[in-house]
This record gives structure tokens, C-alpha cells and sequence, in this order.
């Protein structure tokens, strides 16, 4: 069952379902020195049981015939921060997907001033951003006008875009990309991947796992906040993605065979749930999807995931509570406060199987 078909069974879902209480000193504020040092949960469907680990560890839980789908996005300097040229009010802007031609969907923070035909001037005047187009909550369309490469002047001018509950600084800015990262244009780290090592990685591939790489650009979709108390009346705010013919032949085959196709993170489950959904296939692709799974939805084309500890209610809690059952997964959650886990981006991770 799709979601849109669930839409139809359910007329409510009530966002207070996903809450939890999380005391805050659990949210992890730096990365841990060593990547796959961080804990990880075993969440089994099948009998309902949960095991603390260490990520390390997740070779154990691996088989040789998986198959392991990793997103290969990674994450720009996307926080700019500018004066508007009529009146040197200051700006702030968080890049979120690359409409071509220079324009660029932007999160606005003080969104009210600017309007159509405003300038926003970056640095010493190396960027300027026009505003073309005034969308609701704070998003605007602009035409990015600088010279020489747009990448350089950002990486010049921009900041990395950690989520607002990190309060320190982060001091390796490469600590908030994965270690395969490749294909940029993300405003947010995939942040499963963030546990992955080159040593790690080279062992799951000597244990004869395939590792298929698929792009999701992070933007709003994926952090968005659910503001309404009926779940079903979210819209979720689309992203572009990517599945190249060999990734897709890969994920064919493996269906085929029956073998276990594992998602490393709640961006590759909506790229492969939503190319599975539309086409009953995989297949190579470079589209949008505003895919919402929530309890009810049907998973398609995963058999398992592995994933970090989410936002209370957040759409990325409300993803996993579909593949594993609500009841396991706040279960899981309790469990991951009682024994003091590290919670959202640079916390610790669960593996669902």
C-alpha cells in the first residue's frame, strides 16, 4: 500500500503518536573521534527484540548476498549570511536545491523583507542574489550572480548548514560528510553514513557485500517540521534524486535473486520507495519526490535499514515507525534514553532488520 492509498484507510494520525520525551544533554553536540565507534541498536522485526551494539559490529549483521545502498550526496557550504543593498538590514539564507541556470530554492530567515526584485549581497560583493520569486514559509527563488565558479565562491563565503540543536562549533567541517560523499548540492548530511569508515566499508566488500551508490539532494523534505496535528495533512517539500542504469540494474538483479537490499539512511529508503513505487521497478532516473511514508505505507523495495536516532515527531521517526511497527520502534526509543544514547546527527544508530 502506497501512501496515497493509505491516505484513504487512515483520516487521522495524530503527531502527538511520534513524540517522546528526550532529555537534551542526550542530543549529541561533536562527532565522535572515530566514525563507527558509536553505538549501534539491533532492531529485529521478527521477534521483536533489541541488542546494543557498537557500529563496528554491523558486519555480524550483514550477509554476504546483501546488497548495501548508500546516498553519495554531499553536503555544500549552503548557510550564507548578507546585507540587503537598499537598506544593509542582514539576511540569511540556506541554500536548498539547484534549479539550473543559477537560480537556487533558498529558506529565507528573515524572509519578510525580502520581496521580489530584492538584492542580497555576500562577502565583498563576490555573490549577489536576486530575488525572483516569493514562496510560503520563508522560501525564495534567486538568481545567483557572481564570476568564476559557483562552487568556489560558496565554499569562499559559505558556512556548513549544521542542524540549530548543534550549539558548538564543529572544528573538521568534513566531519559533517560522509567519507564517500561525492556529488554535491545537499543543505543536510545523510547522517547514517556519517558511521561508515574507508576500513569498514573495505570490509563489507571483502565480506562479499555489493555497495550500490544512489544521490538524494537533502533539503527541506527531509527536516522540514510537521506543523499539523493530523500527520496526513503534511505535504512534504520535494527533493531531487538520482539512480544511475547500473545502480539500477544492481537493484533489479538483486530483487530477482531475493536478495536483502539494505538502505544506509532514511534518504536512500525514499529514493529506492519512491522509484520502486512509481515504476514497480528500479530504474535510472534523475527526478523530484515528495514521498511521505508513514505507518500504513507498504515498503517495496528495502528489507532493511540502518538509520540514526530522529526528532520526536519528525516524518523521519514516522518513516521508521512504517517499516518496523510504531509499538517496536517506541519501544526502541525508550530503550536508546534508558541507556543513555546520542541522539540526531552526530548520535548513535540502529539497525532495522
Amino acid at each position: 500500500m502506497d501512501a496515497m492509498s493509505t491516505k484513504g484507510r487512515f483520516n487521522m494520525m495524530k503527531l502527538s503518536d511520534f513524540d517522546f520525551d528526550l532529555p537534551e544533554e542526550l542530543i549529541a553536540q561533536t562527532p565522535l573521534d572515530k566514525r563507527d565507534h558509536s553505538r549501534l541498536m539491533i532492531v529485529d522485526r521478527a521477534n521483536q527484540k533489541i541488542e546494543d551494539k557498537h557500529f563496528y559490529d554491523i558486519l555480524d549483521y550483514l550477509k554476504p548476498t546483501d546488497i548495501l545502498v548508500r546516498n553519495n550526496t554531499k553536503v555544500i557550504p549552503a548557510r550564507l549570511y548578507g546585507t540587503k543593498e537598499e537598506t544593509n538590514g542582514h539576511v540569511e539564507v540556506l541554500l536548498l536545491k539547484d534549479l539550473g541556470h543559477s537560480r537556487w530554492e533558498c529558506l529565507v530567515g528573515n524572509a519578510k523583507i525580502v520581496k521580489v526584485g530584492t538584492i542580497i549581497t555576500f562577502g565583498n560583493g563576490e555573490l549577489k542574489a536576486k530575488c525572483l520569486e516569493v514562496r510560503d514559509e520563508g522560501i525564495r527563488i534567486f538568481e545567483m550572480i557572481h564570476e568564476g565558479i559557483f562552487y568556489e565562491v560558496l565554499d569562499h563565503l559559505g558556512t556548513m548548514p549544521l542542524p540549530p540543536y548543534i550549539k558548538a562549533k564543529l572544528k573538521d567541517p568534513d566531519r559533517y560528510n560522509t567519507v564517500y560523499a561525492k556529488v554535491e548540492g545537499s543543505a543536510a548530511a545523510p547522517t547514517a553514513g556519517l558511521h561508515f569508515t574507508d576500513e569498514i566499508l573495505a570490509k563489507i566488500k571483502a565480506k562479499g557485500i555489493q555497495i550500490v551508490d544512489v544521490t538524494l539532494h537533502v533539503g527541506l523534505g527531509t527536516f522540514r517540521p510537521v506543523k499539523t496535528d493530523n500527520v496526513l495533512e503534511h505535504h512534504m517539500h520535494s527533493e531531487f534524486y538520482m539512480i544511475s542504469k547500473e545502480a539500477a540494474d544492481t537493484l533489479n538483479q538483486a530483487k530477482a535473486n531475493g536478495q536483502r537490499i539494505i538502505a544506509v539512511g532514511t534518504t536512500s529508503t525514499r529514493v529506492l520507495e519512491s522509484c520502486y513505487t512509481k515504476y514497480h521497478c528500479f530504474k535510472e532516473t534523475a527526478e523530484d519526490t515528495d514521498i511521505f511514508i508513514y505507518p500504513g505505507y507498504t515498503y517495496k523495495a528495502i528489507d532493511g535499514l540502518i538509520t540514526n536516532f530522529h526528532l520526536p515527531k519528525s516524518t523521519l521517526i514516522m518513516l521508521v515507525s512504517a517499516l518496523a511497527g510504531k509499538e517496536l520502534i517506541m519501544k526502541a526509543y525508550h530503550h536508546a534514553v534508558e541507556e543513555r544514547y546520542r541522539f540526531f546527527s552526530f548520535g548513535d544508530s540502529m539497525l532495522i532488520l
